[in-house]
């Protein structure tokens, strides 16, 4: 999925694409066992904090 950001939203931009990185990861890698759903939930609870942070600190002009 190709999206657009603005700069302010960088940072979460590049966490969602770790996330999804880790996620096609996990999705090939099933046969090898590799359990790395905390991490993505960990990902996943920072991205909504960073996000939640960065649109509190919104300027008016952003």
């Amino acid at each position: 999925m190709s999206l657009n950001f603005l700069d302010f939203e960088q940072p979460i931009a590049e966490l969602e694409a770790k996330i999804d990185s880790l996620t096609a990861v996990s999705r090939q890698d099933e046969k090898l066992d590799i359990n790395i759903d905390e991490e993505v939930h960990r990902l996943r609870e920072k991205s909504v904090e960073l996000t939640r942070k960065i649109f509190a600190d919104l300027g008016a002009w952003q």
